[in-house]
C-alpha cells in the first residue's frame, strides 16, 4: 500500500489535490492519504490535520500578524509527516507554508521523497526561489509548459502535467440559460460575476473597490445583474458585505451545498455570465476555461506593493496574457485598482461583443497550451507521482 502525505493551503490547491487524489485512486486504488486539505480533498477521503483555511493568507506584510501561529502549524505538520512515515510528501502550492514544512521534513528524514505540485513563478519574480527550493524538493509537478527548464536547471526533476481547468466539463448553452433563469435573470439583462478573492485579506482589500464599481454600474444601468460566487472560507464575510450593495446582488453561497455541487454551480455561473470582474489569481484561468470574458484587478497594502513592484519581472499578472503573449485581458493592478479606472472598462466590455469575442479567442489559445484535449491533468500528475516513488 502506498501512503502519501499531502498538504494544500488554499482553495486552488485543494482543487489540485482532489484531482491528483482521484487520479491516484484510479491508478493505485489502495493508496492511503493523510495531511491537510479542504472540502474537495476531504471528499476524496482525506482527514485534514486541521482546517486548511488557517493557511489562506497572502502578502508580505499581511502574513506578519499570523506568523507565530503559522510557524507553530509548520512544526506540527512536519512532525506529523515524520511520525506517519509516508512514501512521499506532496506539497501543493502555498510555498511559504509548504516549503517550510518540506525543509523540516528533509532535515529529519532526508531519505523521504518530496514532491511539490505547482512550480514557483520564478519566471515572474524572485528567481532565486528555485535554487532554494531544490535543497529540500526532489520533484516538481508544473502547471505550465514553459516551467520545467527553470526547475531542472537547479537539479530537480520536473514534469509538465497540465492545468486542471482544462479538464472541466463544458457547460451547454441550454444549461447556462437555465441557470440564468433559475436566478431570475431576464434575457435582456446582463449578468456580471463579481469575484473579490478567496482569502479573507483579499476580500478586505478588494470588496470595497468592487462594491464601488457595482454601485456606479447600477446607477448607470439597472439591467445589469450582479452574481457573487463565494469561496467557502469567505462566504460569511461576503454575505455581510453584500447587504450594502445596490442591485440585489446574488450570493452563491457554498455553505448551503456539498463541495461537488458548489463547484458545479460555480461552473454554471461562469458559463452563464456575460462578463466577470475578478481579483487576480487562479480564477482567471477558470473563467478562461469557461469562455467568460473578464476584467482583472488587484491591490496590496502600500508596503507590499513597493516590495513586489521592485522584484516583479512581468508587465502583466494575468495568466491568459502571459500564455498568449498578449494583453487580451484588461487588468488594473496596484495604484490602478480604482473604481474610476475599472468601471469604464467593464461598461465598454458589456456593451461591445466584439471585445468579448477577441478575449475568448485568446482564452481558447491559452487552454490549448495548458493541455486541453490531452490526458486529464490529475491523471498525468498521478502517473508522475507513481513514477517518482
Amino acid at each position: 500500500m502506498t501512503h502519501l502525505f499531502l498538504i494544500a493551503g488554499e482553495p486552488s490547491g485543494d482543487r489540485l489535490g482532489a484531482s491528483l487524489m482521484a487520479g491516484l485512486k484510479t491508478l493505485a486504488p489502495d493508496t492511503k492519504f493523510s495531511g491537510i486539505g479542504g472540502p474537495l480533498m476531504q471528499q476524496q477521503g482525506l482527514v485534514s490535520l486541521f482546517d486548511m483555511s488557517e493557511l489562506s493568507v497572502m502578502g508580505i506584510v499581511e502574513v506578519l500578524p499570523r506568523l507565530p501561529a503559522l510557524l507553530a502549524r509548520v512544526r506540527q505538520t512536519a512532525k506529523g509527516v515524520v511520525t506517519s512515515k509516508p512514501d512521499a510528501l506532496i506539497t501543493i502550492d502555498s510555498p511559504d507554508f509548504c516549503l517550510r514544512v518540506a525543509a523540516k521534513v528533509k532535515k529529519a528524514a532526508p531519505e523521504l521523497k518530496t514532491i511539490h505540485y505547482v512550480a514557483p513563478t520564478v519566471w515572474a519574480w524572485r528567481p532565486e526561489r528555485a535554487a532554494k527550493m531544490a535543497r529540500h524538493i526532489d520533484h516538481v509537478l508544473a502547471l505550465f509548459p514553459f516551467e520545467p527548464p527553470y526547475m531542472e536547471a537547479e537539479g530537480m526533476r520536473c514534469d509538465f502535467v497540465g492545468h486542471p481547468v482544462v479538464a472541466d466539463q463544458p457547460v451547454s448553452k441550454a444549461e447556462a440559460d437555465a441557470f440564468r433563469a433559475d436566478l431570475g435573470i431576464q434575457p435582456h439583462e446582463k449578468m456580471l460575476l463579481v469575484l473579490p478573492g478567496s482569502r479573507q485579506g483579499e476580500v478586505a482589500r478588494m470588496e470595497p473597490v468592487f462594491a464601488e464599481v457595482v454601485s456606479r454600474l447600477h446607477a448607470a444601468d439597472t439591467a445589469i445583474r450582479f452574481v457573487v460566487p463565494a469561496a467557502q472560507n469567505v462566504s460569511a464575510d461576503l454575505a455581510t458585505r453584500l447587504v450594502h450593495w445596490p442591485g440585489a446582488p446574488i450570493l452563491l453561497d457554498p455553505r448551503d451545498t456539498d463541495p461537488s455541487q458548489s463547484e458545479s454551480r460555480k461552473r454554471l455561473a461562469f458559463a452563464a455570465a456575460d462578463l466577470a470582474l475578478a481579483a487576480s489569481g487562479t480564477v482567471s484561468l477558470e473563467l478562461a476555461a469557461a469562455g467568460t470574458p473578464m476584467v482583472i484587478a488587484y491591490r496590496f497594502n502600500w508596503l507590499t506593493t513597493r516590495i513586489i513592484k521592485k522584484k516583479v519581472k512581468l508587465t502583466t499578472a494575468t495568466l491568459v496574457n502571459i500564455l498568449t503573449d498578449t494583453m487580451a485581458v484588461p487588468e488594473f493592478l496596484f495604484e490602478d485598482c480604482t473604481a474610476d479606472k475599472i468601471t469604464p472598462k467593464v461598461q465598454s466590455l458589456l456593451a461591445d461583443p466584439t471585445q468579448r469575442i477577441a478575449q475568448q479567442n485568446a482564452a481558447d489559445r491559452a487552454m490549448k497550451l495548458l493541455g486541453k484535449d490531452a490526458e486529464a491533468p490529475g491523471l498525468r500528475a498521478a502517473k508522475a507521482v507513481l513514477a517518482a516513488l
